[in-house]
């Protein structure tokens, strides 16, 4: 069962519209997908419980579906570092904790399965451990999600520099447009994503422009057409 760990160059670099993409990919060649959030602040308060937005997109792309609690096990209201929202709900939260509700839903069969992180590779789950530990825990490789804007061939290195460090391997990364002025000069956008391939130690999966708002599920959508699955394209 292929599964991967989601991360990103930092916080709203666009893991969840590169995670949703990837699995609406995966639907179309046929194959089952799981998409998994281990844990989510910035969640809202529904007659169903607290419900995080990027879960529930995962939650779309899940082909059985799947319960929102098997996707999202560990919400949190206030949009802040997870180790802090934690803190303020007074859950104290470590690796085991995620990974005991996540090895039975990797043990599915699926072709597909995505597990999205918070934030960026370094985001604390409390004070001695990071989220990245849970890449290490459950064996997985990692996808990394680069935030294309000015910084960006820096930000990229150094975080593939610490996936690397850290003993995970790096499957693959996306570049996700977040600025269109930074896709202004053609030629310059051109030669930043030549950097960025020739500087990582992985394939490129895909470059996703800025897509039109649009719903959830057909953004997903609208991402498949420029990405690429890892180790089957």
């Amino acid at each position: 069962m292929p599964a991967y760990f989601v991360t990103g160059t930092d916080t709203d670099a666009g893991k969840t519209l590169v995670t949703t993409g990837l699995l609406a990919l995966a639907r179309r060649r046929g194959l089952s997908t799981l998409g998994l959030k281990p844990i989510a602040s910035g969640c809202e308060r529904t007659a169903d419980g607290l419900r995080n937005a990027d879960a529930l997109a995962l939650q779309a792309q899940c082909a059985p579906a799947q319960p929102y609690a098997a996707i999202n096990p560990f919400a949190f209201a206030p949009a802040i570092a997870p180790h802090l929202a934690a803190r303020r709900a007074g859950v104290a939260l470590g690796l085991d904790d995620l990974v005991d509700p996540l090895r039975p839903m990797l043990a599915l069969a699926r072709g597909l399965t995505l597990v999205e992180g918070a934030g960026g590779w370094r985001v604390p789950l409390n004070e001695d451990e990071d989220l990245a530990g849970l890449a290490g825990r459950l064996g997985l490789p990692v996808i990394l999600v680069v935030g294309l804007k000015l910084g960006c061939l820096n930000h990229a290195r150094l975080t593939a520099e610490a996936i690397v460090a850290d003993g995970q391997p790096l499957a693959g990364w996306v570049g996700n447009l977040l600025d269109p002025a930074f896709a202004s000069d053609r030629e310059l956008y051109r030669d930043n994503l030549a950097t960025l391939t020739h500087r990582l130690p992985s394939p490129c999966l895909g470059v996703v422009p800025r897509l039109a708002a649009r719903s959830p599920r057909a953004l997903a959508e609208a991402t498949a057409d420029h990405l690429v699955l890892p180790d089957v394209d």
